[in-house]
């Protein structure tokens, strides 16, 4: 399954949208329940069959969701829910599903999907490209707008939308922006700016969010709470502080050409030759790799490569991309040969 996904770009990846050389993606994703039913996490399996088919006819029913498909976790193998995650899709918790009747809807251009019994009935999700905050959120409030006329969710006057995790009730709002972040690592600054923007109330987590690594200075920031703020003013908070974070990275960008242009140059340089012509790469390393082309880009160093292609190669070159791609199942040897052959077939 989803073969013909690995050969269509992702919408988040086309490098579109303001400031997306350091921002690859703006996301909101609202947590909703139906009321009257038990949380995913303390419903039989009855219950999650119920929730299962209700979320199924509520997406049939409306005009809004007839450009997708709706695929049941017992469709999914254990590498088509790597490949949504690899794809930012659906969350680790998803890809876990200890618990079965689960499901995901994915819209045509993957700008939208909609998670079913993840830690919460739903997870409704909208993605773009570049630092598009303010219209990722409108997108997924249509959506919850679309959704509230087929379902009733738990809501309650005092504490707003009743959620699975304390931290989500409220709005049930996540807000999240992918920043490449090198020159506040290369100087070092990194953590500094990280504590300063976590007493802000943000978080910051790694490339596939909550309990995942930092991949290719790749980080993603946001809220940390949804109860007491307006959606629009946690939307407002986040965007005000990514534009802070982006005025550090570019200062951070010309400190690091002024005082050490040679070996930040050499760094870059390096990075082209190894994707280039290297005949095994690991996933981890061609990230930092494309990091630094990132990088180069951006700083005028390389020309002839575009951000959208490194976009779409970070994605490509990741474990289960690359065996939907190439049709086949791998090991990891196997993996990193034909990693570095698609990097030198696309870099040449």
């Amino acid at each position: 399954m989803f073969e013909e996904m690995v050969r269509r770009e992702a919408q988040w990846l086309s490098g579109e949208g303001k400031n997306s050389d350091i921002v690859l993606s703006s996301r909101v994703r609202l947590a909703r329940n139906i009321r009257g039913v038990p949380f995913p996490t303390v419903a039989d399996a009855d219950t999650r069959q119920k929730v299962l088919s209700y979320v199924k006819i509520a997406i049939e029913k409306s005009e809004s969701f007839n450009k997708g498909m709706f695929h049941s976790s017992s469709e999914l193998s254990p590498m088509d829910k790597n490949f949504l995650l690899e794809r930012h899709l659906v969350s680790p918790e998803f890809v876990r599903d200890q618990n079965g009747f689960r499901g995901i809807f994915i819209g045509r251009d993957e700008k939208i999907s909609i998670m079913v019994n993840e830690e919460d009935h739903l997870r409704t999700q909208a993605i773009k490209s570049g630092l598009e905050i303010k219209a990722t959120w409108q997108e997924a409030n249509r959506m919850d707008d679309e959704l509230s006329k087929f379902l009733e969710f738990d809501f309650d006057s005092d504490f707003g939308y009743l959620t699975s995790c304390p931290t989500n009730v409220g709005t049930g709002i996540r807000a999240s922006v992918l920043i490449h972040l090198p020159g506040l690592v290369l100087t070092k600054e990194v953590e500094k700016v990280i504590s300063r923007i976590t007493k802000m109330g943000l978080s910051v987590r790694g490339f596939y969010g909550e309990g995942t690594d930092v991949l290719g200075n790749l980080f993603q920031i946001s809220n940390q709470t949804t109860l007491g703020k307006s959606e629009e003013d946690i939307v407002e908070s986040l965007e005000k502080i990514t534009q802070q974070i982006i005025e550090y990275e570019g200062n951070s960008r010309v400190t690091l050409f002024r005082d050490a242009r040679e070996q930040i140059e050499d760094k870059i340089w390096r990075a082209y030759g190894i994707l280039r012509y290297a005949r095994v790469l690991t996933s981890d390393e061609v990230m930092n790799l494309l990091s630094a082309l990132r990088l180069g880009i951006r700083t005028g160093t390389l020309s002839g490569i575009d951000l959208r292609s490194l976009n779409q190669l970070l994605i490509l070159t990741q474990p289960a991309h690359l065996q939907k791609y190439f049709g086949s199942q791998m090991n990891a040897d196997q993996r990193d040969k034909r990693r570095a052959e698609i990097l030198r077939e696309r870099l040449n």
